[in-house]
């Protein structure tokens, strides 16, 4: 029985805009209980990351068994992981800990202000221990480029890219289509057996920071209180669009979302 557990093992942001932070808020807005293991302290605000921090590596897998252990989760959601050695190290305590626990891999390369947050040798680690493994990749536009080597910049190239991933074994792929230009744009959920195409007018905003971590959590969140990935996915999107809709404004760059805005209709 679907309990809405949702272990988060991912980056800390100083900001509170992305990372475990956002995550957080995600998933307790939504209705789901948030776990973390923390993979990394960052240097960060509105304005881009300053510095980096990883976590010893056997500190964060002790943080994924001991919740599990005596916790337990029904989702398990991955942001931030940064290095290759955490990235292994991961896949092993999914293997040891948590083989049925669907994972939804949101396979984040970069920081909205540029900084790289995932060594280019770990691209590789991503693609063969944990894509095979995923209940749901969620890559953006430039992601899902570097995952495969697909040109990412039209609907078609959004479909190419999503059965690429498919073959490496991802049950599901969401490939998010907000970094390619024009005034409206497409989120292409693809399995297997079926496309989905959810479309959606830009808002005109700076207050984006923290948007892929954002739309994953809450997916994240939706499947692990029962719900199916079509509805998950459409939920969450009506989510993040809201936090967007009404973000505050905070910071002098890339402002964070509202994510407790359902607190206040």
């Amino acid at each position: 029985m679907a309990k809405g557990r949702v272990l988060i093992i991912a980056g800390s942001d100083s900001g509170g805009g992305a990372g475990i932070q956002a995550d957080i808020k995600a998933v307790t807005m939504t209705g789901g209980y948030a776990m973390t293991a923390i993979t990394a302290i960052t240097v960060q605000n509105t304005l881009g990351v300053f510095d980096v921090h990883p976590i010893p590596i056997k500190t964060i897998t002790d943080q994924i068994k001991v919740v599990l252990d005596d916790i337990g989760a029904d989702t398990i959601k991955t942001g931030m992981l940064g290095t290759v050695e955490i990235v292994e190290a991961i896949a092993k305590s999914f293997a040891d800990y948590a083989p049925t626990i669907p994972k939804i891999i949101d396979p984040v390369m970069i920081a909205k202000g540029g900084h790289s947050l995932l060594e280019n040798r770990a691209i590789d680690a991503v693609k063969s221990i944990l894509v095979p493994n995923a209940a749901l990749l969620t890559p953006n536009a430039p992601e899902a480029q570097a995952l495969t080597g697909v040109t990412v910049e039209t609907i078609d190239g959004q479909r190419r890219a999503a059965e690429k991933i498919l073959k490496m074994g991802a049950k599901a792929v969401l490939v998010k289509g907000g970094h390619i230009e024009g005034a409206t744009f497409t989120d292409l959920l693809a399995t297997e057996y079926d496309e989905t195409f959810f479309d959606a007018v830009r808002i005109n905003t700076n207050s984006t920071h923290g948007t892929g971590c954002t739309l994953a959590s809450a997916i994240s969140s939706y499947l692990a209180q029962g719900q199916g990935l079509k509805d998950a996915v459409a939920n969450a999107r009506e989510y993040v669009f809201k936090a967007i809709e009404t973000a505050k404004g905070f910071g002098h760059g890339h402002g964070p979302l509202n994510h407790n805005w359902n607190l206040h209709v």
